[in-house]
């Protein structure tokens, strides 16, 4: 079977297990789950983990893992917001200059987590473990362990605004969230960046066979070294973000399960943890089957324990489907 038909067989089969799944979901739900405003809220709600997916689908596509994704919303969300609090302008530059170096912050993080990587070849598990702990203790003793918040309110509209809410409105329909439009520009960047460039291949091949890409020429230090800054970068936009939202940077912001759903949407959406495969529109359904799944669990009142085992389990399943998949390849 060639990689091309598997591709396309993988996509089909999960358009309808999705199918499928909207279908039950909007019945039990006595057709609630289909509104276009739920529609809207599970977008935005799935925005932020989608985006840490997306920072870590390059990552785990060299074989990597970032485990620091979610103290860098924080530590990013607090440098962004004293920041802001500092400058003696507002409007445009001021939201400008905040992102520019909220995304630097991260960006800064990333070439830090993959320094050791490709220096000393230690473990990304170790090296963006000991970030998760710098950027979260940084994040606290910037903020003195309180939420820091914003004196201007220029960032409303980018937190809680609406895109094109006078032509949404006049044709009925739900707003649609700024932070849903980030993610979709920033999923359409990553995924020519990962699909249609010569990094993009090298970070596949990286992926497939590190030695075997080294041997061909790639800069492979090179190029791991901007996976782990993309996904710091990523990050800060989560940041900025949030940021916007709460109209605050808090240490706490992103600590809590961002982490691992930004892990399971790479995961659910097809990208092997091994390397070497995946897509950034395949972690775009990841984080959206998701959604789906606690936005149906909301609707039906499931109690908020079990809606963990329910994500656990799709995981678990996620992972023995994909294994079981390469067993089939191989034979065929």
């Amino acid at each position: 079977m060639t990689q091309s038909r598997s591709y396309w067989l993988r996509v089909a089969g999960a358009a309808l297990a999705f199918v499928i799944l909207v279908t039950i979901v909007n019945v039990a739900s006595h057709g609630a789950f289909l509104q276009p405003s739920n529609l809207v809220r599970v977008l935005r709600q799935i925005t932020y983990n989608c985006l840490l997916g997306v920072g870590q689908t390059f990552v785990i596509v060299t074989a990597g893992i970032d485990l620091s994704v979610g103290s860098l919303v924080a530590l990013t969300g607090v440098v962004g917001a004293r920041f802001a609090n500092s400058l003696p302008f507002g409007g445009f530059p001021l939201i400008a200059a905040t992102l520019i170096v909220t995304v630097a912050v991260g960006a800064a993080a990333g070439w830090i987590n993959a320094l050791p990587v490709v220096k000393l070849n230690l473990p990304p598990f170790i090296t963006t473990l000991a970030m998760l702990e710098m950027a979260l203790g940084a994040s606290f003793i910037l903020s003195h362990g309180r939420p820091v918040a914003l004196q201007s309110s220029d960032f409303q509209n980018t937190g809680i605004g609406s895109f094109l809410g006078g032509v949404t409105s006049a044709l009925h329909l739900p707003n649609i969230p700024v932070p849903v439009v980030w993610m979709v520009a920033i999923i359409v960047l990553a995924s020519v960046l990962l699909t249609r460039t010569r990094f993009g291949r090298y970070v596949f091949a990286i992926g497939g066979n590190e030695e075997a890409a080294r041997l061909a020429g790639i800069n492979v230090a090179r190029v791991k070294t901007l996976v782990y800054v993309i996904s710091g970068s990523c990050a800060a936009i989560v940041g900025f973000l949030y940021m916007a939202l709460f109209s605050s940077g808090s240490p706490q912001t992103g600590t809590g399960d961002e982490l691992l759903e930004s892990i399971a949407a790479v995961v659910v959406g097809g990208t092997s943890l091994m390397g070497g495969r995946g897509s950034i529109v395949g972690t775009f359904f990841g984080a959206l089957l998701i959604g789906v799944l606690y936005n149906a669990m909301n609707l039906l009142n499931v109690d908020s324990y079990l809606q963990k085992v329910v994500l656990g389990a799709v995981i678990l399943l996620a992972v023995i489907l994909d294994e079981l998949r390469k067993r089939y390849i191989a034979k065929t």
